[in-house]
């Protein structure tokens, strides 16, 4: 039998993700700006951001679950290490590291080693106290409910 040829989309669904991320990331900037506009006071723009991304992360995990082929994590400590590792490079092509853990072992940082949501941003005076990638904490916040691990 001869090879298949590849079709003419298969290297744009290739990309996908990648694309999907870049996307994202040259949208994120507008999306905040406006949300500034709109809703005027900082902790309720914080608020907003936080609830977006719980929103993606709470449809999100599932195709993270179906792509990934990770299986059930043991611990808290496990679940931390493949959300940064796997999750932010599946979604944002990004690696995090996970670092800062409490005594008990439930508390801790994940920190992005590039993030491209702050690429060629520029905060102005009026936006102390912005917590400008806050959706990224939804996002974990919304997908950790979703596996029972948050609530």
């Amino acid at each position: 039998m001869p090879p298949v040829a590849p079709r003419s989309g298969d290297s744009i669904f290739a990309n996908l993700e990648h694309m999907n991320a870049e996307l994202f990331t040259l949208t994120y900037g507008a999306i905040v700006r406006q949300l500034i506009t709109d809703l005027e006071e900082v902790d309720e723009v914080n608020k907003q951001l936080d609830q977006m991304g719980y929103n993606i992360g709470v449809r999100l995990i599932d195709e993270f679950l179906a792509k990934s082929n990770i299986s059930r994590c043991v611990d808290f400590k496990e679940t931390a290490e493949v959300i940064a590792k796997v999750g932010f490079k599946m979604f944002l092509g990004v690696t995090a590291s996970v670092i800062n853990w409490d005594a008990d072992g439930t508390s801790c940082s994940i920190v992005l080693e590039d993030n491209p949501l702050v690429d060629f941003v520029e905060l102005p005076d009026n936006c102390q106290g912005l917590h400008y990638c806050n959706i990224l904490s939804g996002v974990v916040r919304g997908a950790l409910e979703m596996v029972s691990l948050y609530s």
